[in-house]
């Protein structure tokens, strides 16, 4: 097995962070693109497999597993309803990303969720915001419509002109990509630089912890190219 010695942070993160009072590194790794079809369990598996020890977490961002299970679709061949483009209005864009704020990710969000129940986290989601409180309409629309987004200028092509559905089954492709790993824990995150949110996790993961160790979005979905990071404790 090889050391990680030689891994680099990505540009403007850092390897290490302290949680709960002891240090971790966050070594991210580079894979091939993924596509369409492509067995996202070997990717990480041949990814991780020369540096994995004993007690290493295996965390991989959910965007590849989606892409691999063909829930990235271009934007030009979206086809929103006027329902999707009527609500898409009244949705803040968070300033990272799109979210569901286009026409084409609210489309999503219906085909994802349906559209009565969209339409009634819309509803009882509004006036909470007139107070300041938001992220209701997330917690009601439930199905992990959060994970959905759109075209961003830093995610490496094609998909920086795609939309995409959160993945099927996030807990159950972190646990056969454990088996894959010899066992290693293995979290399927949602991370961007202002939230963390891990959508499936195999047996005995802590969710809260590792949103903490990822607090800072380390992994790379640009021409980095590192959405899969081992961590290790110091």
């Amino acid at each position: 097995m090889s050391d990680l010695a030689s891994v680099q942070p990505n540009e403007g993160k850092r390897l290490e962070i302290e949680v709960a009072g002891a240090a971790y590194a966050r070594y991210p790794l580079r894979t091939p693109l993924v596509n369409d079809g492509d067995d996202v369990v070997a990717v990480v598996r041949d990814a991780v497999a020369p540096h994995l020890t004993a007690g290493d977490l295996v965390v991989v961002s959910e965007k590849i597993v989606a892409i691999a299970q063909g829930r990235a679709f271009p934007v030009a061949e979206i086809r929103p309803s006027v329902w999707a483009r009527w609500l898409s209005r009244f949705v803040s864009r968070p300033g990272w990303g799109i979210g569901l704020g286009s026409a084409a990710t609210m489309e999503l969000a219906i085909r994802q969720a349906g559209l009565l129940r969209i339409v009634a986290a819309g509803v009882l989601g509004f006036v909470p915001r007139l107070f300041g409180i938001r992220g209701l309409f997330y917690i009601l629309a439930g199905n992990n419509v959060n994970a959905i987004d759109g075209p961003t200028a830093n995610t490496i092509p094609p998909y920086n002109s795609y939309a995409k559905l959160p993945p099927k089954d996030p807990a159950g492709v972190a646990a056969t990509i454990s088996r894959a790993c010899s066992g290693a824990p293995v979290a399927i995150i949602d991370a961007n630089d202002i939230g963390q949110r891990v959508l499936g996790t195999s047996s005995g993961v802590d969710r809260k912890f590792v949103e903490k160790l990822f607090a800072d979005n380390p992994l790379g979905q640009g021409s980095e190219q590192t959405p899969v990071a081992i961590v290790r404790r110091l």
